[in-house]
This record gives structure tokens, C-alpha cells and sequence, in this order.
């Protein structure tokens, strides 16, 4: 079968969105089908991973019209929200596309919910969570310094991640000699007293995470971050803000924090959390097989 993807993976550090294009192209060769990336001949089913233009891809709009002409049956995966970026638009335009769409796959139950709430148009709908490289992201031997090692780690470095939370947790550090904290990835330049790592990716990055003794997201309104279930994977003991969206439902409950004070009485003994998330196999595996 000849299967539209319309996102090519990226090779090196960039988003959760792009390591789920990795997955799924692979597993769709591996299983004998041909992955194309733009509107060509003999395409039988396309997967809209992002319905929004990008350069070197096809618009939706000519997406929707083959689909339509040539009876090619799209699935459309949600990894997207106004509430994430505080922007507008973007929760109707979401739901228009749908309306094309034989299946739409979310990212996460809470994001199903919030586009059920606003009256999304397709009704074959479920959610998968993504998955994680289990080679990588696994336990290892801490740090072991006799202080609380803190860390988070981000792509993007949009204010929506959390950098309120992560700018006072640099200046608490500064003046508690109990604790350190790391942020890797992107940042804003306004840390003092946080150790910053630049993005890594792969094996760098899960033996990087893998030596702190708390993870930390304050990432609002995150619709199924990849952050989270990278940390719980690597065996770290992770918290997420109570307006964290989708980080809330994979921490559970006893591992949400109503504020920077709150946080701060959770974080010393905290135990692990629920580990819900199988590896890539498992989350592409899973996603074919709902939206077939």
C-alpha cells in the first residue's frame, strides 16, 4: 500500500511530534508498505500528522480534494491546542479539517476531551499515547552529590513550557544549597543559578536525564508530552503543574502540584510514578491498528 505521510522525519534534537513520524514511517516500510510525503499517484490512505502549511508540503486543502476524488481515507493525529501557545484559531481550523477525516487519533485523553468540549466534527475518534526508545530512556546510576538534583528538558523555549516555574526554581537554588537544577534544551537566557545543556537527542540525551533525582515540568497545557514520558521512563520521579494538561494525566494524581510552594514540599522523598507508556513498536502498533 502506498500510505501519505505528510511530514518527513527530522534527524537530530527537535520536537516529540517528529520522533512519532520516525516511528511511523519505519514501521510502515518494515511492514512492506511505501511511505510518500507529498500527493502523488496510487496514494490508498493518508495520515495527517500536522494539517497546518508547512514549506515542501502539500496544503490541506489539496490533501482533502484527493482524498475525496481517489477514496484515500484519512487519519489525522491531534498533537495540537490553542490553550498550549495561547493562541486563537487553531481550535476551529483543527475541527474543520476533521470533518474530511474517517479517524482522528489524540495524543492524550485530556486532549480528546478539550476538542470534544468545543464541538470537534469528526466522530471516529480515540487517543494513544506515544511511546518511548526503551534502549535509551532507562534507568542508570545517579548523580549521588547528597543533594536533590532537579532537571527538566525542552525543545521549544516558548513561555508556555513553564519558565516561570523554571526562573524561580533558579533562584531558590541559588540560595538552598540542598538542591541543584538543570534545564536542557532551548532556553531564555534568564537563568542564573541553573546548569543549562544545550538540546541533545538520542542516546546523549536519555543518559543525560537518566542522572537526576526529580524531573520537573511546568509545561501548561501540554496535549501529550513527550518530556514527561521520556522522564518516567528513565525511572525519574516527575511532577507536572495542575494547568499541565496532558503532563497531569500521564504523572497521575499524587504527582501534581498546585504551585511553586507546593512543588517544593512534594519533590523531597518523592516516589516513582506509574509507568503507562510502552516503547515506539507499541505506540505506532497501536495507532495503525485504530485507525485502520
Amino acid at each position: 500500500m502506498r500510505v501519505l505521510v505528510n511530514r518527513r522525519p527530522v534527524s537530530g534534537p527537535w520536537g516529540g511530534g517528529n520522533l512519532f513520524v520516525s516511528a511511523l514511517c519505519e514501521s510502515l516500510r518494515e511492514s512492506g508498505h511505501e511511505v510518500v510525503h507529498n500527493l502523488t499517484t496510487g496514494i490508498e490512505k493518508i495520515i495527517v500528522v500536522d494539517p497546518r502549511p508547512e514549506h515542501g508540503f502539500d496544503d490541506i486543502e489539496s490533501i482533502i480534494s484527493y482524498s475525496m476524488s481517489k477514496s484515500a481515507p484519512i487519519t489525522i493525529r491531534i498533537n495540537e491546542c490553542d490553550a498550549r501557545k495561547g493562541t486563537t484559531g487553531l481550535d476551529g481550523f483543527l475541527s474543520s479539517v476533521s470533518a474530511y477525516c474517517s479517524k482522528t487519533i489524540f495524543v492524550s485523553k485530556w486532549m480528546m476531551d478539550y476538542h470534544l468540549e468545543r464541538g470537534w466534527k469528526c466522530k471516529n475518534i480515540d487517543f494513544v499515547y506515544n511511546g518511548a526508545d526503551r534502549s535509551i530512556f532507562k534507568e542508570r546510576d545517579r548523580i549521588n552529590n547528597g543533594k536533590i538534583n532537579l532537571v527538566t528538558h525542552h525543545w521549544s523555549n516558548n513561555p508556555m513550557k513553564g519558565f516561570n516555574i523554571y526562573e524561580r526554581l533558579d533562584s531558590y537554588v541559588g540560595n538552598d544549597d540542598r538542591f541543584t537544577f538543570t534545564y536542557i534544551g532551548r532556553d531564555r537566557g534568564s537563568f542564573k543559578n541553573t546548569r543549562v545543556v544545550q538540546p541533545l537527542f538520542g542516546m546523549a540525551l536519555g543518559e543525560e536525564l537518566s542522572k537526576y533525582d526529580v524531573y520537573i515540568s511546568a509545561s501548561l497545557f501540554d496535549p501529550g508530552p513527550n518530556h514527561v514520558i521520556e522522564s518516567i521512563a528513565s525511572g525519574i520521579p516527575t511532577f507536572a503543574i495542575k494547568d499541565g494538561g496532558g503532563a497531569c494525566e500521564f504523572v497521575g494524581n499524587d504527582w501534581i502540584y498546585d504551585n511553586f510552594d507546593d512543588l517544593l514540599s512534594k519533590i523531597q522523598g518523592a516516589k516513582l510514578n506509574h509507568d503507562p507508556f510502552g516503547d515506539w513498536k507499541t505506540c505506532i502498533d497501536d495507532f495503525l491498528r485504530k485507525s485502520a
